[in-house]
């Protein structure tokens, strides 16, 4: 077993961990973060996007033990006191959501992207999302309500 000293949501937490066990799975299981979800475990589908130390990373391609001391925001961490953030709030609005498995990941990864790139044209977003895999949506809803909320400016 090995010490993992992480802040996850503004939350210290220090775990004792198998050096085998996934970020992903110390989100979920150790701390009960379930919001992370589970896709493909290849880093392929987006699904378990999270933010470390302020970059959004796949938790499925990590281990645990290599975040110690690190900062990690999961989508349960975005929305402060309960209100959405513009991003969360654009996508109730443009409907930009159907089952919801991959909407934890892409708001994590559209977060960071709308960020980095602060008036994104709807071809960027676009291509921001190919690392991201939604079966429900078609994407279009999800393009727009991205693209909504970096004109406001304040994703």
């Amino acid at each position: 077993m090995i010490a993992v000293d992480v802040n996850v949501n503004g939350r210290r937490h220090r775990e004792e961990v198998e050096p085998r066990l996934l970020l992903s799975d110390f989100l979920r299981h150790r701390l009960g973060l379930t919001g992370t979800h589970v896709g493909c475990e290849h880093g392929v589908c987006g699904a378990c996007t999270v933010r470390l130390d302020g970059a959004a990373v796949r938790s499925c391609l990590l281990l645990a033990v290599q975040v110690d001391g690190a900062e990690i925001v999961t989508v349960e961490g975005l929305a402060a006191g309960g209100t959405l953030t513009p991003l969360q709030e654009a996508f109730r609005r443009h409907h930009a959501l159907q089952c919801g498995f991959c909407t934890p990941g892409i708001l994590i990864g559209a977060l960071d992207f709308v960020e980095r790139q602060p008036a994104p044209t709807r071809e960027q977003i676009a291509d921001m999302l190919s690392g991201h895999l939604c079966r429900c949506t078609g994407y279009t809803t999800i393009v727009e309500a991205i693209y909504s909320a970096s004109r406001r400016g304040n994703a």
